[in-house]
Formats: structure tokens, C-alpha cells, sequence
């Protein structure tokens, strides 16, 4: 539980390793450079200043992140991020309840801050934006929840929309998976938005 950004690893390490990988003669080049991982990587404080350096000193190497949006209230996190190429930020709830249910979040964080966050955000970020959802069966996948989520997407209005489900074993018992078909539902609800749903 923690929200103070600090410079966990700090942005000359990162470069140098990066530095040795690409001039390794059979490096691959990757799709994109992720951010993600274990914890939120927008609370390093530093991300800005490396997301910065890895475009001048490899230009044409696309960056990503994957984020738990958390830290979206923050404003200067929208500059340290406007140049990422894509952006995936978590929205696994809309309302209160569900999202203390699901994601039991530090007691500052709500989640109508972090929706507001990512419409603002979005209108000022003109590349790739995707939203990731994680569906737990008779938790966030009821009628009532996806009016909220559908509602929530229009205002966000995302290039692309990815429904998840669990894949592997749970943290806690009461994570259920959904179906295939359930999924599909939620796809075919979903389909009237702009947004690319997959």
C-alpha cells in the first residue's frame, strides 16, 4: 500500500541495460519496451525521465505501458506518459462497492477520481489507449455493473477495449472464472461503442 513515488530502480540502470541488450549483434527487436510487472510502475518517479530517454537514443522503438491507473489522479504522471505509444490502463470496476471488492485499494484511492483521471487523460493523449477489464463471475459482470462500465467507456472512449478473465489459480477462492460465452455476451453488449472490443 504504498503512493509515494520514489525512484525504485533508477532510470541510468535501466538505460544501461537497455543500452547492452540492443547492442547485442542478435538482439530481437521487441514490439514494444513494456512497462509493467510487479507493482505499479508509474510510481517510479523516474519513469518520465526514462520514457524520455529511451526515445532519443532509440527512436523508432515503440514504448507500452501497462498500468493498475491508481496513480492517474496524479497530473504530472500525464506528462511523464504522453510519449508512450500505448497506454493499458486497469478499469475492473465502476462502482464503489465492487471496486473495494475487487482491487482493495488504498483508503485514498477512489475510483470515481481514477475514472475522472482517465477521461481527462485521454482527451490530451492522441495515441494507442487501451482499457483492460478483469471479469469475475457475480461480481463485476452484472447487469448493473455493465450499464455503469458501458456509460463509464463512452466518456473514456478508448482505441481498444480487452475482456480478461482469470487463466490461472486464484489468489482468493472467491475468484471465479467466466466462460467463453459469458464473454462473448459482454463483447456483444459492448459492440455499440467506438471502441475496438476484444
Amino acid at each position: 500500500m504504498v503512493l509515494e513515488r520514489q525512484p525504485f530502480v533508477t532510470a541510468d540502470i535501466v538505460m544501461a541495460e537497455l543500452r547492452e541488450y540492443f547492442s547485442r549483434p542478435a538482439h530481437i527487436v521487441p514490439d514494444y519496451i513494456t512497462f509493467s510487472g510487479s507493482g505499479e510502475p508509474t510510481l517510479n518517479s523516474e519513469i518520465g525521465i526514462l520514457i524520455k530517454a529511451i526515445k532519443a537514443q532509440f527512436p523508432t522503438q515503440q514504448i507500452a505501458l501497462i498500468t493498475n491507473s491508481t496513480t492517474m489522479c496524479d497530473e504530472s504522471i500525464h506528462a511523464d506518459l504522453s510519449h508512450c505509444d500505448l497506454i493499458m490502463p486497469s478499469l475492473d470496476a465502476v462502482s464503489d462497492k465492487v471496486f473495494q471488492r475487487i482491487c482493495r485499494p488504498h483508503h485514498q484511492i477512489k475510483i470515481s477520481d481514477i475514472i475522472e483521471s482517465l477521461i481527462k487523460f485521454r482527451k490530451s493523449f492522441y495515441n494507442q489507449f487501451w482499457i483492460e477489464i478483469f471479469f469475475i463471475e457475480g461480481i463485476n459482470d452484472t447487469e448493473k455493473e455493465l450499464t455503469l462500465f458501458k456509460e463509464t467507456l463512452v466518456k473514456i472512449n478508448p482505441d481498444k477495449i480487452h475482456l480478461n478473465s482469470l487463466d490461472r489459480a486464484a489468489a482468493e477462492n472467491w475468484v471465479s472464472k467466466l466462460s467463453n460465452k459469458r464473454l462473448q455476451e459482454i463483447q456483444k453488449y459492448l459492440q455499440p461503442l467506438q471502441s475496438e472490443i476484444v
